[in-house]
């Protein structure tokens, strides 16, 4: 029996318009690929990206589009078949092989095989007709006028579509509605073929032990599979078992694995296993996956001294608090996203002190490479399923679909260590709550939730609940995110919530986080302008643009958050003083603004980690690290990778060890009555987060400084040989501000820093200012230095007085700094590290109060 064999259907496609008459083909850009890229490619559409050239290219998704190749093909052996694979078609397609229509498909996310026995020639065409979903969209919805059709974000018409939902445009996105082959094709022609693989792994709670029962689907009649583990590269376990069934299946016992582990908590050893099938001694097909071996628990249970439940997860044994980021795909056009542009993007997160990424609902399942990088980086992976911020339909062949997409997906990537739970929506509960939909938690029969205006129910809690028991059962299914069990998805006390009333909802204070609290934190966020380079990227005329200042219309165009002039302007004008000019300083306005908000809800929340029984907030997931082109979002890094500053800070609060402040202003009026006889005292309160797994026994110093004389009003070590316990946050101490004179108002004049002190070696810092920083008068320094050290690999940071949020400039991307807008105070060096650097670099600084 020969082997199978996998022949790319890659080269010479072409492409035209299908509905204009008279239209010429002409060879795509590339392979995979979709039409933006390659009417770009020709110069038929300028860039959407740059400028409001979006706007330009919106008939593009209302037209049909059709691509062709011709390829050769080996003559098919009698007994044997040849199948057409389509990875990945972008939507609406009708496919025809040497004239005879082959497939028509409708979901973006399911991978289709074609048996093309009867219709392949030594030499074929293939020609692939796409619609336009949009349309297509819009006349499913009209032939559904019963259901309650609704959403945030987009068109309605999405909602009736299996496409990525982002494409309709979102409050962080272009609307631009691709279509073409967006994932690979191949030709296999083969007498039998594995079909699936698949390695169920259950390591023992003592962790000596793991058990890996190993499945292999067969198609054709070969008769064994051989089943070989390694680690690498080293044979660890080999069995050939009968695959006569069309199922082979064997179960090895491994005694103390090499555990897989988040990032800092251990290594992340990657198992390979392979199957390779036999027919006598032959090979007729081969195919591999690695796996890791981890238990991953989600934890949900009563706490001490608080209602509800706990949400945060264990990897063997060992409690996360998972700070980390929202993941959005990292293109409008995903088939340009290389291997090596996942790997950047997930090592900026792991760079970051981030230990989880959550794949958002209204993207994609993503490609390998993403999750590939999760596993060799240690990063968790949160994994919705594709559904977003509507109401939507549910009638037979659309569930079908569904089911088929799930199912298919949840097999491409369950062998993922990093993948810990699946979460069947984004928002769509919410969305309920919000409508009035009908939900009733309490009703379990199934088929009448049909019946009801919310039929997505029956899509979250029956058929992706089903698929995920039966496919990866070890692996946690939460119906949505944010999903309490049946009650209010802004109920704190139980599940993840989304927590927008800072930006959103209310708009609070950022300073009021740690009333905002849930049990894990699975979005928030506050927007930030992109680098300067950014925008000058997406100015039709760069630096010589007249739109080059903030409230310009294009800028303005590249935020697609409704009222976000004023939500940014609101949220400045609470805190800082600053001006729309120039616009690199309105550009670290926004982003000292955004640092400060994030980092205050990871250290706010983080001090809620309080140990065994108290984990009362298990995690915080920014919205989000990432953006699909260049914009003004919530991003904490930019469409090209830039940081902002928020970046830094974030990564500074989850840190192994980190050190928090917070003040409290108590008012204690003498009598029940007065007005005027009240006694005003403001304290600080001081933690330290130990997410080590040793207790740590530590110094704590404080310090602190008049901010407008730049003298040191007090220097002390509050708590000599404190213990701060493994994986937990704890109390050191609270006190007045410590202030010379207690005249009135002199607390808001006080800059406090507090150190943790390990052998002599401060291995936590951090500055607390009064608050809002907008009242505080900042004094200019004078000898503010920051001077790149004599090998270049760092940068010695220093001031006379005290400085807020001192940030690192470069014009040269290939400089990069470890760190960045840290806080200065008098009679200390802060180092930074940095790489990329030379003789000829000049870095800038940029602080407040400069202008």
């Amino acid at each position: 029996m020969a082997p199978r064999l996998v022949i790319p259907v890659d080269k010479n496609w072409e492409f035209r318009q299908a509905d204009k008459e008279g239209a010429q083909f002409l060879p795509v850009s590339q392979f995979p690929t979709n039409v933006h890229l390659d009417l770009q490619h020709h110069g038929l559409i300028p860039d959407p990206f740059v400028g409001k050239n979006e706007l330009a290219v919106q008939w593009v998704g209302e037209a049909q589009w059709t691509y062709r190749t011709t390829f050769a093909s080996p003559a098919v052996p009698a007994g044997a078949k040849a199948v057409l694979a389509f990875d990945g078609l972008d939507t609406f397609a009708t496919v025809l092989l040497n004239g005879t229509t082959v497939l028509k498909t409708d979901n973006m996310f399911t991978p289709e095989r074609v048996d093309v026995t009867s219709v392949l020639k030594e030499e074929n065409e293939l020609v692939i007709t796409f619609d336009s979903a949009f349309l297509r969209g819009c006349k499913l919805v009209e032939e559904h006028p019963d259901h309650k059709w609704g959403c945030w974000n987009g068109d309605t018409s999405r909602l009736a579509v299996r496409k990525a939902q982002y494409h309709w445009g979102w409050d962080w996105g272009p609307t631009l509605l691709t279509c073409g082959p967006w994932r690979p094709i191949h030709l296999e022609i083969y007498e039998s073929r594995l079909t699936d693989l698949y390695a169920e792994t259950i390591v023992d709670k003592s962790l000596v032990r793991a058990n890996v029962t190993v499945t292999a689907t067969v198609e054709g009649r070969a008769d064994k599979v051989r089943f070989d583990v390694s680690l690498d590269g080293q044979p660890v376990a080999s069995e050939t078992t009968d695959a006569s069934s069309g199922t082979a299946a064997v179960s090895f016992l491994i005694d103390n694995p090499a555990l897989w582990y988040p990032i800092r908590y251990g290594k992340q050893p990657l198992y390979t296993i392979r199957a390779t099938l036999l027919s006598g001694e032959e090979e007729a097909d081969t195919t591999s996956k690695r796996i890791g071996l981890r238990r991953a628990e989600l934890i949900q249970r009563p706490l001490k001294e608080q209602p509800g439940t706990s949400f945060f997860f264990e990897i063997n044994n060992v409690p996360v608090f998972c700070g980390g980021s929202d993941w959005i795909p990292a293109d409008n056009f995903i088939p340009r996203i290389s291997r090596e542009k996942y790997y950047d993007w997930v090592k900026l997160v792991a760079d970051g002190n981030q230990f989880m990424i959550r794949v958002w609902g209204g993207g994609i399942y993503e490609e390998q490479a993403f999750y590939d990088a999760c596993d060799e980086l240690g990063i968790l992976v949160w994994q919705d399923f594709m559904f977003g911020c509507g109401n939507y339909p549910a009638w037979p062949e659309l569930l079908q679909s569904i089911d088929r997409e799930a199912r298919e997906n949840v097999k491409r990537l369950r062998h993922h260590p990093s993948i810990v739970i699946w979460a069947g929506n984004n928002e769509d509960y919410q969305y309920q709550e919000s409508e009035g939909l009908t939900y009733d938690y309490a009703n379990k029969d199934a088929e009448s939730w049909l019946k009801t205006d919310f039929p997505a129910r029956y899509i979250y809690e029956k058929v992706l609940p089903e698929a995920c028991a039966e496919l990866t059962p070890n692996t946690f299914y939460h119906p949505g995110s944010p999903w309490g069990a049946g009650r209010n998805t802004r109920d704190a006390t139980v599940g993840d919530i989304h927590q927008w009333n800072v930006w959103h909802g209310t708009q609070e204070k950022w300073q009021n986080f740690d009333k905002l609290v849930g049990r894990f934190v699975s979005e928030f966020g506050m927007q930030a302008f992109p680098s300067v380079k950014t925008i000058d990227a997406y100015l039709p005329l760069g630096k010589d643009d007249p739109d080059r200042y903030p409230q310009s219309s294009t800028v303005d165009f590249h935020n697609k958050a409704e009222g976000h002039e004023r939500r940014i302007a609101l949220y400045l004008a609470e805190n800082l003083r600053y001006a729309p000019d120039p616009l690199e300083h309105f550009v670290y306005s926004t982003q000292l603004m955004q640092a400060e908000c994030l980092a205050s809800a990871y250290r706010l929340w983080k001090r809620e980690w309080r140990g065994p029984g108290r984990e009362y907030c298990g995690g915080a997931l920014v919205w989000q690290i990432n953006d699909c082109w260049p914009v003004t979002s919530w991003s904490i890094a930019d469409y090209y990778l830039r940081p902002k500053l928020a970046y830094f800070t974030v990564k500074r609060e989850m840190a192994p060890v980190s050190i928090g402040i917070t003040r409290r202003t108590h008012l204690h009026p003498r009598d029940k009555y007065t007005r005027v006889n009240i006694d005003v005292k403001t304290q600080i309160e001081v933690w330290g987060s130990n997410l080590t797994l040793e207790d740590l026994t530590v110094d704590c110093v404080l310090k602190a400084w008049d901010v407008e004389t730049g003298e040191e009003t007090f220097s002390q070590t509050l708590a000599a040989g404190k213990l701060l316990p493994e994986n937990r946050s704890t109390e050191i101490a609270a006190l007045d501000v410590p202030v010379r004179k207690r005249n009135v108002g002199e607390e808001s004049r006080i800059v406090v820093a507090a150190y943790l002190i390990r052998e002599g070696k401060q291995i936590a810092r951090y500055v607390n200012w009064p608050e809002p920083l907008k009242y505080v008068h900042l004094q200019k320094p004078k000898a503010l230095k920051a001077q790149l050290t004599a090998d270049h690999a760092a940068v010695e940071i220093s001031a006379e007085v005290p400085v807020k949020g001192v940030a690192l400039e470069c014009e040269d991307d290939g400089v990069k700094f470890d760190d960045n807008l840290v806080d200065i105070v008098p009679g200390e060096v802060v180092t930074i590290g940095v790489s990329g650097a030379s003789a000829e670099t000049r870095i800038e600084t940029r602080y407040l109060g400069m202008l």
